[in-house]
């Protein structure tokens, strides 16, 4: 320990000597040793030393490890001007070292930059031996090839760059023969193979630290040989030896160079699992062999390889390749797989029983034909013997799936009983028999219990417990989908299975589990599972009958091979505008209501109809609830029907109790100029009795009135002033006399009212017309020569006045309502059906528009007067 410290410090002193030799330019720190390799997990001791410079001393310098100060603790003082530092290397990877000094003084603070000194540690991990060294030399056409290769352990830590060299060594007689690398494995070559010598081979492994080497593989040559396959590899089938094949090969290499011993494998066609025959059952440096306890009919690949004789020594070859040969036919040695399809006829409502059946396993040969006896128990006769030819190719033969073939089908009544005998037939011979019955419903055996069927590792299995009390000879596990029908068969000890079919995903199968009683079938326990269930392939379309609150929903189920698992609900969705709802129903259910809609409201309705693996929604379908519930419109309108009848029937009684008053006002009598009598009065001259006119002026009487009674005028006047205000607005007038036709308006007559009973008989029965004419003649006359005088007109007729006549006076000016006349009128009495001269009354004149006033209380009251009448007639 002494000695290597003294030698690290004359080696400081020489390159300080040898700084100071250099000038000024050269660092006042310096760092040994320079770029060292440090082994990783070891302790790495480095010296600073001060040089060319006495501004800073050991206890002035400090370390860094990268950019992490090292602590004290690891430093240790060498001397005034040197200080070492101790460190633990472990990490992998490049990291640099730096020795720095405290800014003491100025002139360390000015020159900081030869004050600092780092070195780079490259690291590396230590060198270890190579381990489990293997070499093969490999043949090429008819010899060994010259070259060796060897490989060896791989180090347990590798560096990204090549920090150590392996050198292989392979060395016979006095030559030794090497090649050099990086990695973990090595070729070389040699002049020729020494055949029956013994070669030693090893591997050096070298870095900057040290040198290691492996273990010395020392042995004969043959020992590292690995052959070609045999070849020329032939297969013989003896027809008389249906369960052997004869096998022929090749050695690969000469005997001279090398002994040889041999492995042989081999399958049936179609299987993945290989056969070898025992190494001590084949001879050594032979080229047959005979395949034995092979099964008839049936297809093997052959396979064989070799190597070095000598135990423990060389490598296998390669195998051979593949010979393929199919063993001759045999008998059948087993029975052919009876089962039964039971269904009911939809017209007899008999039993319908298809029995099928399956090849034997060991069919030995390809089946021709099936010999089938069908026995009934009640007689224990066979009442029927068919043979049932097949077609089966060699492919059929072969495959691993059996297939399945329809024998026969019959009618069966629930009370029959009925046995089933069935052969295979080959070339060869026939097969043991297979035999299945079917007893009568009230007589059938007990069914499994608890059956459960659950999915699990890609496969469904099965779990039941066995009838109670029953003796099981075998079960049937029998699997049916809408294109698949399949069964298996359990032994009699058997709780639980999983169906070897090929199964599908997303379909639907009904999983049965017959027990079979020495042949006799008992009733099935069967439940329905999915290998894999999936979200439903479509969601039902939904159909409506809406109303006005309410609409009723219908769909069908979601066929079984698109539901792709079991539904576990359907959810109906129904929106209108922004509001969305919806309600989930139970999967037995197909119908469904909708309450508390809006009416007269469109909304948009679909079904999801959902698995335990996701959910599909169906196609929307809108609707419109109805304005009115049904049945309402129908209340409307019998209501309003009845409304209307009603009212036409109260329009019917109505016309029939009024028909009198309806005719008048609709059907109005047209008056008879005929029958009219029209009486011409003057108060200036006296009466003049003119001949009346034919049709027209008959029955007119003419009344001379000279006198004023002027108190019975007010009086009448007064009494007649509404109802010739009502008759001013009527818009009703009186006719003329000359040229034209009668009155057109029912009027009272001037005569007074006093003038006896006769008068008023006659008033009540006819319709008397008035009018004063003017003095210049009447409308549509010819200006007469006599003096003007004033004219009083009556008629007294039982017919209204035509519209004509009426409006013939419309055209009297408004100034004969301002003339004004003293004339007093004296009136006679007179009967109408006699021409008698009338008393002479007395009229005085009235403005109409003055007020009246009564005649004060013992003065005599001036005659009455008319008012003038204005254009015609004036209301009396």
């Amino acid at each position: 320990m002494m000695s290597a410290r003294v030698f690290q410090l004359l080696v400081l002193a020489c390159l300080a000597a040898a700084l100071r030799a250099g000038g000024e330019n050269y660092y006042h720190l310096m760092i040994t040793p320079q770029s060292p390799v440090v082994e990783i997990g070891t302790n790495f001791t480095a010296t600073c030393m001060i040089i060319n410079t006495a501004e800073a001393t050991a206890d002035d310098l400090f370390w860094n490890l990268s950019k992490t100060t090292i602590p004290k603790e690891q430093y240790t003082k060498v001397n005034r001007s040197a200080l070492n530092v101790t460190i633990t290397v472990t990490s992998a990877g490049i990291e640099w070292l730096f020795c720095l000094c405290k800014k003491v003084s100025p002139y360390v603070v000015l020159n900081d930059g030869k004050f600092i000194h780092g070195i780079q540690l490259s690291k590396v991990y230590r060198l270890e031996k190579p381990e489990n060294l293997s070499c093969i030399a490999v043949q090429e056409k008819t010899y060994i090839s010259p070259y060796i290769s060897c490989t060896w352990g791989a180090a347990r830590h590798q560096s990204t760059h090549c920090s150590a060299t392996y050198t292989l060594h392979v060395k016979f007689s006095s030559q030794t023969f090497k090649n050099s690398t990086c990695g973990n494995s090595a070729r070389v070559r040699l002049d020729t193979f020494p055949n029956h010598m013994t070669l030693e081979i090893w591997v050096e492994a070298e870095d900057k630290l040290r040198t290691v080497e492996s273990d010395h593989l020392k042995e004969d040559a043959g020992w590292f040989v690995k052959t070609n396959p045999p070849s020329d590899v032939k297969i013989f089938s003896e027809k008389s030896f249906p369960t052997s094949l004869l096998i022929n090969w090749t050695q690969p290499i000469a005997k001279e160079y090398l002994r040889l011993m041999y492995d042989v494998r081999f399958r049936p066609t179609g299987s993945q699992n290989w056969t070898y025959v025992p190494l001590e059952d084949i001879a050594k440096d032979i080229q047959s062999f005979r395949l034995q306890d092979l099964r008839p009919y049936t297809v093997y690949v052959t396979q064989v390889r070799c190597k070095n004789a000598v135990e423990g020594h060389g490598y296998w070859s390669n195998w051979s390749t593949s010979a393929t040969k199919r063993t001759p036919e045999d008998r059948p040695t087993s029975k052919p797989d009876l089962w039964m399809i039971v269904t009911k006829d939809d017209v007899t409502n008999q039993q319908q029983v298809q029995f099928v059946c399956k090849d034997p396993v060991f069919a030995n040969g390809r089946i021709t034909s099936f010999d089938m006896k069908i026995q009934a128990q009640k007689d224990k006769v066979t009442n029927e013997s068919k043979s049932i030819p097949v077609n089966r190719s060699e492919a059929d033969s072969s495959s691993s799936q059996r297939k399945i073939t329809v024998l026969e089908q019959i009618h069966l009544t629930d009370r029959e009983t009925v046995k089933v005998h069935v052969t295979a037939i080959n070339s060869v011979g026939k097969s043991p028999e297979a035999s299945l019955g079917l007893r009568q419903k009230t007589h059938a055996f007990a069914p499994v219990e608890e059956l459960k069927v659950v999915s699990r590792e890609g496969q469904l299995w099965l779990e039941w417990k066995p009838p109670s009390n029953a003796h099981v000879s075998e079960y049937v596990v029998e699997w049916v989908s809408d294109a698949q029908m399949d069964w298996q068969r359990e032994n009699r000890n058997a709780r639980h299975t999983a169906i070897k079919g090929n199964l599908m995903k997303f379909v639907c199968y009904s999983v049965s589990v017959y027990p079979i009683y020495s042949g006799w079938v008992g009733k099935p326990a069967s439940a329905e599972a999915y290998l894999e269930q999936g979200a439903p392939l479509e969601a039902p379309s939904v159909n409506c009958k809406q109303g006005r609150n309410e609409a009723k929903l219908g769909w069908e189920e979601v066929p079984r091979h698109k539901s792709r698992g079991f539904i576990t609900n359907y959810t109906i969705f129904y929106t209108s505008g922004t509001e969305k709802r919806n309600v989930s129903v139970p999967v037995n259910t197909t119908t469904y209501t909708l309450t508390s809609l809006h009416a007269n409201t469109k909304y948009d309705v679909w079904i999801r109809a959902s698995t335990v693996k996701g959910s599909t929604d169906g196609t929307r379908h809108s609707f419109t609830t109805l304005r009115y519930a049904s049945g309402e419109i129908e209340v409307i309108v019998v209501g309003v029907s009845f409304g209307f009848l009603f009212l036409f029937l109260m329009i019917v009684l109505l016309c029939f109790y009024k028909k009198d008053a309806l005719k008048e006002n609709c059907w109005p009598q047209i008056p008879n100029p005929g029958e009219s009598t029209i009486g011409n009065w003057s108060p200036d001259c006296p009466l003049k009795a003119e001949t009346p006119k034919e049709n027209c002026l008959s029955g007119i009487s003419v009344l001379d009135m000279d006198g004023c009674d002027r108190k019975s005028m007010f009086e009448e006047d007064k009494a007649s002033l509404p109802l010739k205000k009502d008759k001013y607005q009527s818009g009703e007038h009186s006719s003329g006399i000359g040229g034209s036709s009668c009155m057109s308006s029912p009027r009272q007559s001037v005569s007074d009212s006093d003038e006896g009973g006769d008068i008023a008989d006659t008033t009540a029965s006819t319709v008397q017309y008035s009018s004063v004419v003017a003095s210049n003649g009447y409308k549509g006359q010819n200006p007469s020569s006599h003096p003007p005088q004033a004219m009083f007109s009556r008629s007294e007729s039982t017919q209204p006045l035509l519209d004509s006549e009426e409006n013939s006076d419309m055209s009297v000016q408004e100034g004969s309502r301002q003339s004004q006349r003293q004339s007093c009128f004296t009136r006679s009495a007179g009967n109408q059906d006699s021409a008698k001269v009338l008393e002479p009354l007395d009229f005085c004149p009235l403005e109409e528009d003055s007020e009246q006033t009564p005649p004060t209380e013992g003065q005599s009251a001036p005659g009455s007067s008319y008012m003038p009448q204005l254009g015609g007639y004036r209301p009396q």
